[in-house]
């Protein structure tokens, strides 16, 4: 059986989705980040890091990032296009969610990561979040004239949906995105986002 280790309002979100649209059993294991669970030596084993999403799979190994978690539940649950190129355009997309517009984020919230000189953190903070907005945008003009990313739902879409969440908690004007709004409110009509966002305590 898999297990799931995830963090209430973190990138961890998407997999904890999928895992519920799937409707196959598994072991959620929340981790609480502010009492440091994620820095102990049994999950430092886990993922070297520190940092959720991790996933054990059904042989006791693991799985960690995004990059690979999704794609691997994707196929196992049919949420992954079966195409080649639709393919290699999805994993495009998750590629750009992790190497960019997460990235801009983290300048925002953990100024830290990248420099240790503390007058420099409001300048960067400043930057991510120009950046931050800008592939927000940039995720809306994708989902122009479409309801999901791929020919159909997937779990790109529950990745994206991670990043709404984010701009709403720090105060972006999200309604002005038309198509990314209208997206978040097909999500909210899924079973297993309202879930989730019941467990992780989270509200749009």
């Amino acid at each position: 059986m898999l297990s799931l280790f995830y963090a209430p309002g973190a990138c961890s979100m998407a997999a904890h989705i999928v895992m519920e649209e799937s409707g196959e059993a598994y072991h959620p294991q929340r981790m609480d980040l502010a009492k440091g669970e994620q820095k102990t030596a049994a999950y430092l084993k886990i993922h070297p890091l520190g940092r959720v999403p991790a996933l054990t799979l059904d042989d006791g190994s693991y799985l960690t990032e995004n990059t690979a978690i999704l794609p691997y539940l994707g196929q196992r649950f049919g949420l992954w296009p079966s195409d080649p190129m639709a393919q290699a355009r999805a994993l495009s997309v998750i590629g750009f969610f992790a190497t960019n517009v997460h990235p801009a984020f983290a300048h925002i919230r953990r100024p830290e990561r990248y420099t240790e000189d503390a007058a420099a953190h409001a300048g960067l903070q400043a930057v991510g979040q120009r950046m931050f907005l800008s592939h927000l945008q940039q995720i809306d003009a994708m989902y122009a004239g479409r309801d999901w990313l791929s020919d159909q739902y997937s779990v790109i879409d529950p990745y994206a949906w991670v990043f709404y969440v984010w701009g709403q908690r720090i105060g972006l004007p999200m309604s002005d995105l038309k198509n990314f709004t209208a997206f978040k409110d097909r999500m909210l009509q899924r079973a297993s986002v309202q879930r989730v966002m019941a467990d992780e305590g989270l509200k749009l």
